[in-house]
């Protein structure tokens, strides 16, 4: 065509398409689009605005839990190297070792408008510790000596693998295959937040204590010296050991944290449905996503991932079977790393 600007070959069309796809104003764009699809599928099905309103507001405690399990995926990466694939199967082991505190504790009235009694809040205190220090010993009898002879990334994540079937196959022998409940028959107290929508104080609860935990994490990676050192270790592991950095205190630091985090996790997401062997499998894939969406690795990112899936995943009840809503945060998922491969945290425009 005559006064056509010639399109840019070889490497310049190369540099302009990723330019144009991997741009934040792209990943903006589809979002929108996914927004407006929404809404054009509400108004076709006749899904009321309080109920989506409502979905948002779960998706948003959802997005809590996922987000704690999600940190220790990241954190456990980051400075160690590996994909933790036992990490839901730690999630389990949480909620599991919660109940049995709580057995052990003699059972209080409800606290502060809430549906549960100081024993819960006991009980995952005691269990943060102590599925760190479990996580801990997993890693000095299985991980540490793979490291020690260098082993192939998978290699380490076929051993979690391994340790996730085997830590399950324990739930299943020691609790059983049926479902168990922290609190069975006791009324659960409903707030109502703005525009008709109702949650369960305990709901409220689990995003709160989410929240601290998350703040707590930031303060531990941002202002201790632990917290240097394990950044220290994420971006350079031979530099860090030769300025000094201690670093199989870090390696202690980081599975404490990240099993801290998935015990809690585990316990907070029992407290909203029910208990069963398996219930830390089924978000594996989840918190997954939600990292490889925020950018692997990236703390922040991959809080921005979790709340994400968990948005996505209970707004897509609406419209299909909610069986089928981690798959649909997969799509998302999968949509916004076409346009923006990197995920929503990397670098790039």
């Amino acid at each position: 065509m005559v006064g056509a600007r010639p399109l840019p070959r070889g490497r310049s069309l190369r540099r302009t398409v990723a330019q144009v796809v991997g741009s934040r104003w792209s990943l903006l764009g589809l979002l929108a689009l996914i927004a407006l699809f929404i809404v054009v599928m509400a108004s076709l099905q006749g899904v009321s605005g309080t109920r989506m309103l409502g979905l948002v507001v779960r998706g948003v405690l959802l997005g809590g839990v996922l987000a704690l399990g999600a940190l220790g995926v990241t954190l456990v990466f980051g400075v160690l190297k590996m994909a933790n694939f036992a990490h839901g199967d730690y999630m389990t082991l949480g909620a599991y070792l919660g109940l049995v505190v709580m057995t052990l504790l003699p059972r209080g009235a409800p606290i502060l408008g809430l549906g549960f009694g100081y024993e819960f809040v006991v009980a995952l205190l005691v269990v943060m510790p102590l599925v760190g220090l479990i996580a801990y010993g997993l890693d000095r009898l299985t991980f540490r000596r793979l490291r020690q002879r260098r082993s192939a990334p998978v290699m380490m994540a076929m051993a979690a693998l391994g340790l996730a079937f085997g830590v399950r196959s324990i739930v299943y022998m020691v609790f059983g295959a049926d479902f168990a409940f922290y609190y069975q028959g006791r009324a659960r107290p409903v707030v109502e937040l703005f525009a008709g929508v109702r949650v369960r104080t305990d709901q409220l609860f689990i995003l709160g204590a989410a929240v601290l935990l998350i703040v707590l994490v930031y303060l531990l990676l941002e202002r201790s010296k632990t917290g240097k050192a394990m950044r220290a270790m994420a971006d350079n592991p031979d530099l860090a050991r030769i300025s000094g950095i201690p670093t199989e205190r870090v390696v202690f630091w980081t599975w404490m944290v990240g099993g801290a985090l998935a015990g809690a996790g585990g316990m907070l997401y029992g407290l909203d449905v029910q208990l069963r062997p398996e219930m830390g499998w089924w978000l594996l894939l989840p918190l997954f996503a939600a990292v490889i969406l925020g950018t692997i690795g990236n703390v922040y990112g991959a809080l921005l991932g979790a709340f994400t899936m968990g948005i996505v995943w209970q707004v897509s009840s609406a419209f299909v079977n909610p069986a089928y809503g981690p798959a649909a945060a997969f799509v998302v998922m999968i949509l916004a790393l076409l346009v923006r491969p990197q995920g929503l945290m990397g670098g790039g425009r």
